[in-house]
């Protein structure tokens, strides 16, 4: 049974809250504010992006993104024949803006118009045809687009959640079967391949829960079977270069997900296959500026500031090999098409605390290797060598202040918080103590909370093979649960 406590602050804390209730706003206590940050955010990390950062392309920058997903539905791209290319979500300003800016996009191509859809099956029309033959209406499209974009878009997802399956929902877009699926990707990889043989081809991404809520088999998994009974499929890299998945809310399943759909690939065969997690977040429900009607999990700003470090974090422990916020920007169209605000910055460009959480987060995680996550219990520890030193971040994973206590390597290390800033730690008797802040936890899972506290990063000048120490203790409590006397006293510089 988890249950709230009250705080001590002692003197090692990076926190000085004027009051101390568990449940108190993060963001308050340490203001996300912008920080000075290491060089380490320069150049970007090639393995972290977002949404359409298109739509906000100096945040896109302030953070160091390296790519961004754009959108291409064909319904609106090609509204009444082939002939058309209109430039609804993605222009051509902003393809070269993204090109300057130096992040690579990831096209999307998604949606039938009606003039090419099948009335009887509801699938692009000629879909079954040869890829080359005029009559296929959806190699088409794929070939205008690759062949357009050829040199400057390279990157190509087929499809969107194919998984969803109940009509009525907003998010179902696909009506044919899964052999079906495997068709259209068929045909989106010869014909990528033939019009720009530097094409990378993915997967479709996957939501996964919907088929685990129903007690259904996976559709990642029955899609994978049904490629491997294709007999040409092998022969073809079985129709796509990287799988896709989307994963969301609570960043130990983000772990575990990602962990499980690379093995699902590994049992098919397909282990050299990478994964991309191109859709991450929690979405808050109690920001005032995006009153949630239908709450999907219940989710603080302060929870949604602590998921994105830790979501990033463990997506690269579990192996993806890039990984995408949703998003970076709300935008008109998310009011009728997301029932909860995703976005790092609000419709008004303000930004959420998670813009500057996730902003530190990025650059402790810039040229991240070796990311392990080696401790899952209360106290949540992910370590990574980062060139000559060494980045522990750590979290409680309980609605309870908690002391983490590491063995010292060093003489001296760098503490900081979740929004970047810094203070000098010294070992205590042989020790670095770190004080973790709790987490808000309005839902769990298991024991834990679904979203642990706000992260700390432990910086130390390590080289690369030096032992990861076991932690004395797992998330000791703080010896007293009496507010602190007076609060830690304020920082050299303020």
């Amino acid at each position: 049974m988890l249950t709230r406590a009250f705080v001590i602050i002692v003197t090692f804390s990076l926190w000085a809250p004027s009051v101390s209730s568990a449940g108190m706003s993060y963001a308050a206590m340490s203001l996300p504010h912008e920080t000075a940050l290491p060089a380490y955010v320069q150049p970007p990390d090639p393995r972290f992006g977002a949404i359409e950062p298109h739509d906000a392309p100096e945040a896109a920058a302030q953070l160091g993104l390296a790519w961004g997903r754009a959108r291409f539905n064909w319904a609106w791209v090609q509204p009444d024949g082939p002939d058309d290319w209109v430039e609804v979500e993605f222009a051509e300003a902003d393809l070269q803006g993204e090109m300057t800016a130096g992040r690579e996009v990831v096209g999307l191509l998604i949606g039938i118009p009606d003039w090419a859809r099948d009335p009887d099956t509801g699938l692009p029309r000629g879909l079954y045809l040869p890829h080359d033959d005029p009559g296929n209406t959806w190699a088409g499209f794929v070939r205008a687009a690759v062949s357009r974009y050829a040199g400057r878009i390279n990157h190509w997802i087929i499809w969107n959640e194919p998984d969803v399956w109940d009509e009525t929902n907003t998010g179902y877009t696909w009506p044919g079967t899964v052999e079906d699926f495997v068709q259209l990707m068929r045909t989106a990889y010869l014909t990528a391949r033939a019009a720009n043989p530097g094409a990378v081809v993915h997967m479709a991404a996957m939501s996964h829960w919907w088929d685990v809520e129903y007690g259904r088999e996976l559709y990642f998994k029955r899609l994978l079977d049904a490629l491997r009974a294709d007999p040409d499929a092998a022969a073809n890299g079985y129709y796509f270069d990287a799988a896709t998945v989307h994963f969301y809310f609570n960043p130990a399943q983000v772990f575990e997900l990602v962990e499980l759909y690379r093995g699902m690939l590994a049992g098919a065969g397909m282990g050299d296959k990478p994964l991309w997690l191109v859709e991450t977040n929690a979405a808050p429900s109690d920001d005032p500026a995006w009153p949630v009607a239908e709450i999907t999990k219940k989710v603080s700003l302060d929870e949604q500031a602590a998921y994105m470090p830790q979501a990033l974090a463990l997506a690269l422990a579990a192996g993806a090999a890039r990984v995408g916020i949703y998003k970076l920007i709300d935008i008109e169209t998310d009011l009728v098409a997301n029932p909860e605000p995703f976005g790092l910055l609000r419709l008004d460009g303000s930004k959420r605390p998670v813009f500057e959480t996730t902003r530190v987060a990025l650059a402790y995680l810039r040229g991240a290797e070796a990311v392990q996550w080696v401790d899952r219990h209360t106290v949540g520890r992910a370590v990574w060598q980062q060139g000559s030193r060494r980045v522990t971040m750590l979290w409680s994973r309980l609605p309870e202040w908690l002391t983490a206590r590491l063995p010292a390597q060093t003489a001296g290390a760098t503490l900081v918080d979740a929004y970047g800033k810094e203070r000098p730690l010294a070992p205590q008797d042989g020790e670095y103590v770190i004080t973790l802040p709790a987490a808000p936890c309005q839902q769990t899972v298991g024991d834990y909370c679904m979203i642990g506290g706000p992260p700390v990063y432990l910086v130390e000048a390590l080289a690369a093979g030096a032992p990861i120490p076991a932690m004395t203790g797992d998330g000791v409590r703080p010896e007293s649960s009496e507010p602190a006397a007076t609060p830690y006293p304020a920082w050299p510089w303020q």
